[in-house]
């Protein structure tokens, strides 16, 4: 396994993973761009402060030429700093505004059927590109499920509004696409481009932007002492006490709205039109109230529009996982604990099974075991691999894969198969049946199958799944999403 140069795609996406919640030196990530707005807002408002309180004082002796000259200049001080924090606004706008439109340009095809295959692409290949055992899992799965939450969050949107569900009632949603039917939704993009435009500024990227920032108040001074401690020695992704839990909740629903008002804001227009700049102004400021809104309201959503967030952040925190009883094998399981979530009412159970309507409950990217038949539907004595590479299964249980060997030899370009019941290893019956084998037989096929003795030591003689990621890593092996031939 050489070759581990990657493709355009896979590139793309690592790219917005690193623009996102990336680290770096030159620390202009998303992330690190609110950790150093946290870091100056108390240092700035102390500034601003001070100098208000100086023009305060000297204002009693306006009268005075030198207290007079004094005020002018720090007035003008006051408005520099006002000038520059608004600057330093714009720009983080524009860079999140930007990001978001590569993301978009990743998942949104031609028409709505490419649309679902490229959103499929980028779902699979972040869960591809992250760890599934080791200590690097919670940091990479951080790292990696903003991104993956946005996207999941677009076409929950989509589905919601087919279904002519939560969406539609939304206030904002439907001042900018009318009362448009489900169908002509799916249709938008060709038959009215104006319309499927708007579309995406007033809606579509709001809703990306409040995915994108839902966590991000986490990363505030006051809520990294909760996380590390005091001391900043504990584990950041242990499990937390309830009640520091609830004072993690709020402090991150305030610091994020901050962000999102002081550190972001609206974007500043650009011209010299004063009705273009005042309807402009306007434009803007009702996006920034969504934004608000979709936040404030996924904190308890119960049958809103809140579930936007909501459901998608519950199934990210699963999928993409921070902690440390975190299991690849148990994530099909996903939807036992939605499906909880919504018990409690802590969700709408409508949009959890909207979301598993286009997820089924294997996750894109996730590896499965099956038993392959011939031409005449009898099973044969052994198992093959298989990653699920599609949106939209037509039973929840039964994921679109494409197969990965054959043969029992890792092959670069496999066909797309339903993975249903009789034929899937993750059936605990069908795995049953197969257990029959002899265990001489089984570590014959494992040995074919694994890459070395000591990774064969770790294996399941009969794995219910596999991971997928080293398979990932080769070029040729992460065109799961090119029509199989």
């Amino acid at each position: 396994m050489s070759n581990k140069v990657d493709t355009n795609f896979t590139t793309q996406v690592k790219a917005i993973l690193n623009k996102l919640y990336g680290r770096s030196v030159l620390k202009d990530s998303l992330l690190e761009q609110a950790i150093e707005f946290y870091e100056q807002q108390t240092v700035q408002q102390h500034k601003l402060d001070k100098l208000s309180q100086r023009i305060k004082e000297l204002s009693h002796q306006k009268d005075d030429a030198d207290a007079k000259r004094q005020i002018e200049k720090l007035e003008r001080n006051y408005r520099d700093l006002k000038q520059e924090s608004k600057l330093e606004s714009s720009d983080r706008y524009n860079y999140l505004y930007t990001v978001c439109k590569d993301i978009l340009e990743l998942t949104e095809g031609n028409n709505f059927a490419e649309t679902i295959r490229k959103s499929a692409q980028v779902l699979g290949t972040i869960q591809l590109l992250c760890p599934t055992e080791g200590k690097r899992v919670p940091e990479a799965n951080e790292r990696n499920k903003p991104f993956y939450k946005a996207v999941l969050t677009l076409r929950l949107l989509d589905q919601l509004y087919i279904d002519q569900v939560i969406a539609v009632k939304d206030g904002h949603v439907k001042s900018v696409i009318g009362d448009i039917t489900g169908e002509d939704y799916k249709l938008m993009q060709e038959k009215t481009p104006e319309i499927y435009a708007e579309f995406v500024e007033k809606v579509q990227i709001p809703v990306m932007m409040a995915s994108l920032l839902q966590d991000i108040g986490h990363f505030h001074p006051d809520a990294q002492r909760i996380v590390r401690g005091e001391d900043g020695t504990q584990d950041p992704h242990r499990t937390l006490p309830v009640e520091e839990r609830k004072q993690l909740l709020q402090i991150n629903y305030r610091e994020t709205i901050r962000f999102l008002i002081e550190g972001i804001g609206a974007p500043m227009y650009v011209g010299n039109s004063k009705a273009d700049r005042e309807k402009f102004n306007i434009a803007e400021h009702k996006k920034l109230v969504f934004i608000k809104h979709l936040l404030k309201n996924a904190i308890a959503p119960k049958q809103g529009i809140g579930n936007l967030l909501k459901v998608p952040q519950i199934y990210a925190s699963i999928i993409l996982s921070t902690k440390p009883s975190y299991n690849y094998k148990l994530l099909p399981k996903v939807y036992q604990a939605l499906n909880k979530n919504a018990e409690k009412g802590a969700c709408s159970q409508v949009v959890v099974d909207t979301l598993r309507t286009i997820t089924g409950d294997f996750p894109q990217g996730f590896g499965v075991t099956f038993i392959p038949q011939d031409s005449d539907g009898r099973h044969g004595e052994h198992y093959e691999y298989a990653i699920v590479n599609q949106l939209y299964p037509n039973n929840p249980e039964h994921p679109k894969c494409r197969t990965a060997t054959r043969g029992l030899t890792f092959i670069g370009r496999g066909q797309d198969i339903e993975i249903v019941d009789d034929i899937s290893l993750y059936n605990t019956q069908t795995a049953k049946k197969f257990a029959a084998l002899s265990k001489d037989r089984l570590n014959e096929i494992l040995e074919k199958l694994a890459s070395n003795y000591q990774e064969r030591k770790k294996l399941d003689l009969l794995p219910r799944c596999w991971n997928a990621g080293e398979y990932f890593g080769m070029k040729n092996h992460q065109k799961l999403w090119v029509k199989s031939s």
